[in-house]
């Protein structure tokens, strides 16, 4: 599992799950849209903390720098 994600793409995905946290917090989405967007959260988070997108794989998508040695 190599990793295929930025750090725009983590802070983007971290700062989605934040907003979606809060707006759970205050009540401005509740029930099934809640679940759902709560779990999209969740998943955002997992795959910022490991770098890696599973959805990024079958399309080839890298938003990782590549390293100049």
């Amino acid at each position: 599992m190599e990793a295929n994600m930025g750090s725009a793409d983590k802070i983007i995905r971290i700062l989605l799950a934040i907003t979606v946290g809060v707006f759970y917090y205050f009540g401005i989405i509740s029930g099934t849209l809640a679940i759902i967007l709560g779990v999209l959260a969740l998943v955002f988070v997992i795959t910022s903390f490991i770098s890696f997108c599973p959805l990024y794989l079958p399309f080839g998508i890298s938003t990782r720098r590549k390293s100049t040695k």
